[in-house]
């Protein structure tokens, strides 16, 4: 076996004699592991990405056996594809902070710190305590420096500006209203969506310069009733592009995702153009290389 199916095999094993929740399970056995460094016998060397992939899998058969509807995972070919976004965009910046105010269990952005080129730190909020439990963990099995908030995101969040933020944000209805009220999306009447606010909490802690990159419906900016969002994003200056992802990631083209990419303006800054694209399959090798140089053009544009 390989380094990621040993990861793997072990936390089945341990679930499989382990009374409760599989997902209760994956916990128990990454506290073990830190417990006990020689839990798992990896081969050396030992890269963070055969971990956490043995982790992801663990996880992923666990969210299968859950009832609880959020209890899903970004797939990994979303992640590289922000990832490569991240470190083309951000591959000035050094001792880089980022955000994900939806984190899970950390998938999204641990792929994402895995692959970035430079310096990093995260700080990752959640409001399942589980979840968190769970990401921390797999944090510190990865050797990654992230801290972790349990609380609602939408909630003032105690933390410093950050570079980036990476997040697949969750869609639907704020149940909170009053909290809502603090916010520019909060509509007249009725509840606000929880995905507009995400974004808008989201923006408010990256720094001038600084990017969002959100996995996204993809009909976001063309549903009917997304003028609100149109419009704040027009006013505060933060579209730079979106990404439509291959539509054989998804099972129901109803539920397809796009990643959507925001900057913060600065005093400086010159606003480039919008860049739309559809991203090609991933297998297609050729299509690809057109759409990597079409990123590159753009930001060869947007440098001038």
């Amino acid at each position: 076996m390989n380094n990621m199916e040993k990861v793997f095999t072990y936390y089945d094993e341990y679930a499989a004699n382990a009374d409760g929740l599989y997902l209760d399970a994956v916990l128990a056995a990454s506290e073990r592991w830190l417990d006990q460094p020689g839990a798992v016998e990896l081969e050396s060397p030992v890269k963070p990405e055969e971990i956490r992939k043995g982790v992801q899998l663990a996880l992923l058969k666990g969210m299968k056996q859950s009832a609880q509807a959020h209890h899903q995972m970004t797939p990994d070919s979303i992640g590289y594809l922000i990832g490569y976004l991240v470190n083309k965009l951000m591959k000035q910046t050094e001792d880089a902070t980022f955000l994900d105010p939806a984190a899970g269990t950390g998938n999204l952005l641990f792929t994402v710190l895995n692959q970035f080129e430079g310096n990093a730190s995260a700080s990752a909020v959640e409001i399942d305590d589980v979840l968190i439990q769970i990401a921390a963990a797999t944090a510190n099995l990865l050797q990654l420096p992230v801290s972790f908030y349990l609380q609602d995101a939408m909630r003032p969040l105690p933390m410093d500006l950050v570079d980036a933020v990476v997040s697949d944000i969750p869609v639907g209805y704020y149940p909170d209203d009053e909290v809502a009220l603090d916010y520019e999306l909060m509509p007249e009447e009725g509840h606000a969506f929880s995905h507009y606010l995400y974004i808008e909490q989201s923006m408010r802690y990256v720094k001038p310069g600084g990017y969002g990159f959100f996995v996204v419906p993809s009909r976001l900016l063309t549903a009917e009733g997304a003028e609100p969002l149109l419009l704040f994003l027009k006013d505060h200056q933060l579209l730079r592009g979106l990404f439509e992802l291959p539509a054989s990631l998804f099972a129901d083209q109803r539920f397809a995702k796009s990643i959507l990419l925001l900057q913060q303006p600065d005093a400086q800054m010159i606003i480039p153009n919008v860049l739309l694209a559809k991203i090609p399959e991933l297998g297609d090798v050729r299509a690809m290389q057109s759409f990597f140089a079409k990123v590159g053009r753009w930001m060869g544009n947007k440098e001038e």
